[in-house]
């Protein structure tokens, strides 16, 4: 019997040798909490494991495989992570009831991601074999790198912002490919981008873009009035739940994210402080909390004072940020070049990802099969004039091709590549405008999720054009 070929194949035996390497066999390799798993623990019934450990051994120094199982609910942080990690806590609890395993939700995500990367390498054979290559080797060097996978060992949300960006963009791809319309697949495309924009409550503008490409699906079949009804539905519900994320946020999380948004953010450094008091309508009193963040206890006046309330939290919006830098783009522009500096980091280094059962020094970081993360730390530019370069090149090409092009469809798959360039931008910018300069080479990794697929889309394209070149040149 003949066996065929498959690429998908190929790709699935050399992902899950990395995934064994990486998250499953040898040293326990994750990410060290910083205080944001607890957001988690408390809502799916987990809780730490060893409730003797010191303060330095349970954050930032070293990474945990093990957790406690516990009551669920002893607080509620809205996310679309939940869901996935009660799969992993239910499946993991079949197998070992003395405590729950971080590696059942690391292999939850590797499926996934495999799932994303396959429906996509899928997607790409039609431009041809040499392309699907690419790609292939594009996904495993960029998107298996060990800056992405070690948060797969964690309870941070980043994992769902990776691999439901994939996986939308696979699912809308191969959607577009269906001569005939399959409202399955629509559905969940539109589920998959649900997942990415309930990630966190910085991804709910994200879910405008989405709404918008549903309209734009709608056309694809006009005859067919319960696809269209179903699109339109799909859009209108994707902008509510948008708006929902950002409206049913814990009152204390939107709070922290003002108070470093506005002291540690726009106050920061600045010459002017009390004009830019006086500017956002804030009390000329609060001077004394520039430069300082949250959660600092030396603070003049501390951050849950009453004062604060009446003086400051009643009186700020992220609205009235974002026009404060609309007023000022220099200071903007300032802000996002400093921001850039930081943009080309994939995983926060101040994080270990070693056990403390290790021996290694506190905070040490694994180099396992790290080629693209230290590639894009130490040489591509961390500078906003490069950002913008790799923008105005990707958009120049997309635009170009989207006016060239006038089949539907194959519009559409190129809005599709415009929406990650749109997700990257606001990955960019609502940091700066939602968190000030708090951690951004943490909170930029929406930023550089699209950027990395960015990068990815246009090396297959660009394979694409030098093989069709050569295909001329043989005719």
């Amino acid at each position: 019997m003949r066996i065929r070929f498959r690429l998908e194949w190929l790709y699935c035996v050399a992902a899950l040798a990395i995934f064994v390497v990486l998250l499953f066999a040898g040293s326990f390799i994750g990410v060290a909490d910083n205080g944001d798993f607890l957001r988690i623990m408390g809502s799916i019934g987990l809780n730490y494991y060893n409730e003797l450990e010191s303060y330095e051994e349970r954050f930032f120094s070293y990474a945990h495989a093990e957790f406690a199982y516990d009551s669920f609910f002893r607080g509620f942080y809205l996310t679309s992570q939940l869901l996935i990690v009660l799969l992993a806590r239910t499946i993991a609890l079949i197998f070992n009831s003395s405590f729950f395993d971080i590696r059942f939700l690391g292999a939850l995500y590797a499926l996934l991601l495999m799932v994303a990367s396959c429906l996509l390498i899928a997607a790409f054979k039609k431009k041809g074999i040499v392309v699907a290559i690419a790609l292939t080797a594009v996904l495993l060097i960029m998107f298996h790198d060990v800056g992405y996978l070690a948060y797969f060992n964690s309870l941070f949300g980043e994992p769902v912002s990776l691999i439901f960006m994939l996986l939308t963009l696979a699912l809308g791809i191969t959607v577009l490919a269906k001569k005939e319309p399959s409202k399955k697949l629509f559905v969940l495309f539109v589920i998959s981008g649900l997942f990415l924009i309930c990630a966190k409550t910085q991804n709910a503008p994200i879910g405008l873009f989405f709404a918008l490409l549903c309209v734009r699906f709608a056309m694809l079949h006009k005859q067919d009035r319960s696809w269209k009804r179903l699109a339109i539905a799909c859009s209108v519900a994707l902008v509510v739940i948008s708006a929902a994320m950002y409206i049913f946020a814990p009152k204390d999380f939107k709070q922290i994210n003002l108070y470093q948004t506005v002291f540690f953010g726009i106050l920061n450094g600045s010459t002017t402080v009390e004009e830019d008091l006086e500017e956002l309508g804030l009390p000329a009193h609060l001077s004394v909390l520039a430069g300082t963040n949250y959660f600092q206890a030396d603070t003049a006046i501390k951050q849950d004072d009453p004062s604060l309330q009446e003086d400051f939290y009643n009186r700020i919006s992220h609205m009235d940020v974002a026009l404060f830098y609309l007023k000022d783009p220099g200071r903007l522009i300032e802000r996002m070049s400093y921001a850039a500096e930081h943009s080309m980091t994939i995983r926060p280094y101040y994080l270990g990802t070693y056990e403390i059962s290790e021996g290694k020094p506190p905070g040490a970081v694994t180099f396992k099969y790290s080629l693209w993360s230290e590639l894009k730390r130490t040489v591509l530019p961390n500078q906003l004039w490069f950002i913008v370069l790799v923008y105005v090149l990707y958009y120049g090409v997309l635009i170009v091709e989207w006016l060239r092009k006038a089949d539907l469809r194959t519009r559409i798959q190129l809005e599709l590549f415009m929406v990650v360039g749109l997700i990257g931008c606001f990955g960019f910018l609502i940091p700066i405008v939602g968190d000030g300069l708090a951690d951004l080479g943490k909170h930029l990794f929406l930023f550089n999720v699209a950027f990395d697929m960015m990068l990815a889309a246009s090396i297959v394209w660009l394979v694409y054009k030098l093989s069709q070149l050569v295909r001329r040149f043989i005719k």
